[in-house]
């Protein structure tokens, strides 16, 4: 039959074999580092399911190298003329890649090998290090290990390998041919092997959302949190692959040194170490604490794209968020509030660690080498922790910072929810709500939980579900949106169903009975792109500060009475002022604190990234000043943030303050560079 007739092509079946065997070869030297290697000692206490599901991820990982090493080969077999069934010399560069590649392949395995008998650590790109003291290292190997017998293994092994792979070769494409080549074959098996050669490279068969297919990632190994089991899922040619594709800049501790006197006042280290750099404060109970019978629940609930002009409550003229208006009035307002920089990743980072995202790359949680931070929320040692997101957590590698720094978290994510996909993103925000509430509500009755819920739905394509409790769609003129900063009118009613939304959370809290007990933080992870804020103070679009500024309200109308906060505040301050609240102790080595304690700098000033990149324009905020400047401290600028032209440099009027803030902008900023990396945990 034409369906199947493609599976008898000589081609075929050797690329089909070739894959297998490669990928046999790559689940034994799994086996092998299983039985050798693996520090079982440290995953005491982890469940066996998490040890088996970190090794099948590994299999997988596996199976997308082998595709990948056959990917060229296939490529010269399916040349019209001069291929690999008809040409000796094509035949020939083939054997010549594979053997190279085979090569180059087992010398990684031997290296991780080796690398984690060393360091207890999978060989990633780290291991260039050792090519700065070349001569030091190559003694170490010779005087450690038996470097000419394992030589020896590696290429005897590597032909070995090239053999049976020549020998498959030989098997299947010098026998007579069983079918005729015809263009419909040619076009089903060309498709058939693309969705497998696909499905292989995914590495996953169940929850592809189609239209964001999120591949298999490192982070997807860490599904414990425990680096022993995290080792377990992961393949070194991948891995390096990745960690090297991930630019080691880390910091730069002159700077951090030489601002070191004036941060340990401004974050109240009481035992400062020039010599070590220590920021690390242990925060005890406070006074303000708040007085109660059963510990209070607590449910961050982050708002995707959702910046300050979009609210009501900061003088948007079409009104788009009654619900999170109301809750405003009853709750803690922060009027000027920030996210130390623009972007979901950015955001869930520096809303756990406590850190701003001052990575001049790609973003914190992308990389493997700082993801398993301390983070307050492993103080809530009472509290049940929950991570809910609609879609994929495994998007910039989310997972491996959620997984590897939450004591016990449990996330769910796209595939673990009962409503289907609505779009790109997941679940809807609704569904999310819902399913969320029915996940806590019962065992609420027993312990309090800690939930961190990340809403998609303000995100393009902007899906409005056909189940939204009675949603109204609006369709005011384009000219009317854009006026009140949306793009278009789909953004507007995207913002107004997120509050649609709040407002249901609301009510559903309320029905399944953990809302009295609840504190509830609703912040913007950023801004979209603005077009027009003319009922804004106009420093905020012409600085750029409306990307980083945000609405930020703790509400819990049964603990908490009503309170605007006009001081500056940022994301990363959230963690320890709810620490603050519920009265626990915790270590902090981060940049955030209680918004409740006094800043030891006078006016409290926050750090904000501008822009972004190698050379990225960095700040510190006021309730009354943005001073920024290039990151190296050059051309700096001080500006006044209630000024009809705020572009102006006003430094020259307010000398001592623009002195304050420059300082603190750069120390602020070099500081967070040194924190992503000394506030990492042991490995567990």
């Amino acid at each position: 039959m034409l369906l199947t007739d493609w599976l008898h092509s000589r081609r075929v079946r050797y690329l089909l074999g070739g894959t297998a065997l490669l990928f046999a070869v790559f689940a034994l030297l799994r086996g092998a580092f299983l039985i050798g290697f693996a520090d079982f000692d440290a995953m005491g206490g982890i469940d066996r399911e998490r040890i088996v599901e970190a090794v099948g991820i590994g299999l997988r990982f596996d199976l997308r190298l082998a595709i990948l090493m056959m990917l060229p080969v296939a490529l010269l077999a399916f040349l019209p003329r001069a291929n690999l069934v008809r040409c000796g010399l094509v035949r020939g560069l083939s054997r010549l890649y594979l053997g190279l590649a085979i090569l180059f392949v087992l010398l990684v395995y031997v290296l991780d090998f080796g690398h984690y008998d060393y360091l207890g650590l999978r060989i990633n790109s780290t291991i260039l290090r050792f090519l700065g003291n070349k001569d030091i290292s190559a003694g170490m190997l010779w005087q450690s290990y038996p470097v000419l017998q394992i030589t020896a293994g590696w290429l005897a092994a590597s032909v070995l390998v090239l053999w049976a792979a020549i020998r498959l070769e030989r098997r299947l494409l010098d026998r007579p041919a069983r079918v005729r080549p015809t263009i419909s074959r040619a076009a089903v098996g060309a498709f058939a092997l693309a969705i497998l050669t696909l499905l292989g490279l995914i590495g996953r068969l169940t929850s592809i959302n189609p239209s964001n297919p999120v591949p298999l990632r490192w982070s997807d190994a860490f599904v414990s949190g425990n680096s022993a089991v995290g080792a377990l899922g992961l393949n070194p040619v991948i891995f390096i692959y990745d960690t090297i594709r991930t630019p080691q800049e880390t910091f730069d501790r002159a700077q951090v040194a030489k601002h070191y006197e004036l941060m340990t006042r401004y974050l109240g280290v009481t035992q400062p170490d020039p010599e070590k750099l220590n920021v690390t404060r242990h925060i005890g109970p406070q006074p303000h604490r708040l007085q109660f019978q059963r510990t209070p629940n607590v449910v961050f609930v982050m708002l995707e794209s959702l910046g300050a002009s979009r609210v009501g409550s900061f003088g948007n003229p079409l009104n788009p968020t009654p619900n999170l208006d109301a809750i405003a009035r009853d709750g803690w307002l922060f009027r000027n509030f920030h996210v130390p920089v623009s972007g979901t990743a950015k955001t869930v980072w520096a809303s756990i660690t406590g850190i701003p995202d001052a990575a001049r790359a790609e973003s914190a949680t992308r990389n493997p080498f700082i993801s398993n931070q301390h983070t307050v929320i492993n103080a809530l040692k009472e509290h049940r922790k929950v991570y809910a997101i609609g879609g994929s957590a495994g998007w910039a590698n989310m997972n491996a910072l959620i997984q590897s720094s939450i004591d016990g978290i449990e996330l769910v994510e796209e595939g673990g929810w009962k409503s289907p996909n609505d779009d790109v993103w997941g679940i809807s925000d609704l569904n999310l709500f819902r399913e969320s509430s029915a996940l806590l509500k019962d065992d609420a009755k027993k312990r309090p939980f800690f939930a961190y819920i990340q809403t998609a739905g303000n995100h393009r394509p902007y899906t409005i579900p056909a189940d939204n409790e009675g949603f109204e769609i609006r369709k005011p003129s384009l000219q009317e949106v854009q006026d009140a900063s949306f793009q278009d009118v789909d953004q507007y009613n995207a913002v107004r169903l997120l509050d649609h939304n709040i407002g249901r959370l609301m009510e559903i809290a309320k029905r399944d009975g953990w809302f009295d007990n609840t504190i509830f933080v609703l912040f913007g992870d950023h801004n979209g792109r603005i077009s027009r804020l003319p009922f804004m103070p106009p420093a905020f679009e012409q600085l750029n500060l409306e990307s980083t500024h945000v609405p930020a309200v703790i509400y819990a109308p049964k603990l908490l009475k009503p309170r605007v906060f006009e001081e500056a505040a940022s994301l990363v301050d959230l963690l320890p002022t709810v620490a603050g609240l519920l009265g626990v102790e915790y270590r902090n080595g981060a940049l955030g604190r209680d918004v409740q304690l006094p800043a030891p700098e006078g006016e409290r000033a926050v750090h904000v990234i501008l822009r972004e990149g190698a050379f990225p324009l960095i700040g510190a905020v006021t309730r009354n000043f943005l001073v920024q400047m290039n990151h190296d401290g050059s051309h700096a600028t001080m500006h006044d943030l209630a000024s009809k032209t705020p572009t102006d440099n006003v430094a020259d009027a307010h000398p001592e303050e623009f002195a304050r803030l420059a300082a603190l902008a750069r120390g602020l900023h070099e500081t967070s560079r040194f924190m992503m990396y000394d506030n990492r945990r042991a490995a567990q």
